[in-house]
């Protein structure tokens, strides 16, 4: 005898819909749980990023520059007339004083142009002489019409005066005492016409001379300038020191003003710094600096600041205090430091690659443990050579990765392995 069975399609129905109401909330666990996990951080090797730490103190604020040595006494010998290079003596590098010839010149017309002058000098001056003597042959004639005169009227005045007491007396008639007193003034009056002969000639021998000897005077300095180019074709060099520069060969053709060598003293350095144009504005005259040289620091004061921007940086001038190290010489490239202040208890850092002067940037900031790093806003302030100052985002004692890590811009976290 068959007897019936309960349904079981019930039940199981209720125990697939548990089933699967327990998927359901288990998925939505599991999804929620994943929401929440912060997405999984990049890996960085922790010796391909340069990391530095947050510091409060002294901040020493510098620019640096590439320069070279440049000798500040320098002089280009240039020619004073059109000639050709007859002769080299001295070559680049040889030390020289002043009187050293470098080379010799040629040209024709400035040694027979110096030979006129002379002979003309030498016309004048024998004019000259000549007129002088002339001049004063004809004060000495003067002098001696002047004299006679003299004599004749001395002789007339005491004749008339004879004769007037020989009248008082009778013995001379009244004509002879009046002829004798005419002949006494005539003789006077010539007497002064030729003192004032006298003294007229003898005046007159300077403005005569005069003339003639600022003709001599003006023919002595063509003849002069005729001489000194005559001595320019062989070439000195003017100074001591090396002989640098010379651009002309055997045989070339130069012209008036063209340069024939440089000549500079390389015991008296300075250094020609380039600074970029965005870090010289707070470059002033007098301070201090260090040259680095390659062989040994120089110190230094800033002396000259051009006022031009070329290729975008500007050329600072800076003597040298220090003694110079063996092997220094001009154009040898050196690298240069100018200090602009000293900054006192200011939180700093090293410079990070990708950050400039007063502006806010991105900087990944390490946690305590060293192992991630995390995204941080960072305003910086003032900055030096090396370093930069902080003025909001860090705190001293921070460790910050101060590398390039534009490669991880949409990283707002990082591990360092």
């Amino acid at each position: 005898m068959d007897i019936p069975r309960p349904s079981q399609a019930k039940a199981k129905f209720k125990k697939r819909l548990i089933y699967g109401l327990a998927a359901v909330a288990g998925v939505i666990a599991v999804t929620v749980l994943l929401a929440r996990l912060k997405p999984a951080a990049p890996t960085v090797e922790r010796n391909l990023v340069w990391i530095g730490e947050v510091k409060r103190g002294q901040m020493l604020r510098q620019v640096r520059g590439l320069g070279s040595l440049v000798p500040e006494d320098i002089t280009w010998i240039a020619a004073r007339t059109q000639g050709r290079v007859d002769k080299i003596i001295l070559r680049p590098g040889a030390k020289v004083e002043p009187d050293s010839v470098i080379l010799l010149l040629t040209n024709p017309d400035v040694v027979r142009a110096a030979a006129d002058a002379e002979s003309q000098l030498k016309a004048a001056e024998a004019e000259l002489a000549n007129l002088r003597v002339q001049l004063e042959s004809s004060v000495l004639a003067a002098e001696s019409t002047a004299a006679s005169a003299r004599a004749e009227y001395e002789q007339a005045k005491l004749r008339a005066e004879v004769n007037e007491q020989l009248f008082a007396d009778g013995l001379v008639s009244p004509l002879d005492l009046r002829l004798s007193k005419v002949t006494a003034e005539q003789a006077a009056t010539r007497n002064t016409i030729e003192q004032k002969r006298y003294a007229f000639t003898k005046d007159s021998i300077e403005p005569q001379l005069a003339v003639k000897q600022a003709e001599v005077d003006r023919l002595r300095s063509q003849a002069k300038l005729r001489q000194e180019e005559l001595d320019a074709l062989t070439v000195r060099a003017g100074m001591s020191g090396i002989l640098q520069i010379l651009p002309v060969e055997v045989g070339a053709q130069v012209q008036p003003g063209s340069n024939l060598a440089r000549v500079a003293d390389p015991r008296q350095l300075k250094a020609e710094i380039r600074i970029a144009e965005t870090q010289a504005r707070d470059i002033e005259i007098g301070q201090t600096a260090s040259i680095d040289t390659r062989n040994g620091l120089v110190a230094g004061v800033v002396k000259r600041i051009d006022p031009s921007v070329q290729n975008g940086t500007v050329t600072v001038d800076v003597t040298l205090t220090g003694e110079l190290p063996r092997g220094a010489r001009p154009d040898l490239s050196v690298d240069g430091t100018i200090q602009l202040e000293r900054l006192d208890d200011v939180v700093f850092v090293g410079r990070p690659a990708f950050g400039q002067e007063r502006s806010t940037v991105n900087i990944f900031k390490l946690d305590p443990a060293g192992t991630y790093a995390h995204r941080s806003q960072v305003q910086l302030g003032r900055s030096s050579v090396n370093t930069i100052e902080v003025v909001s985002g860090l705190q001293p004692g921070d460790r910050v990765i101060l590398s390039d890590m534009s490669q991880w811009d949409s990283n707002d976290r990082i591990k360092l392995k």
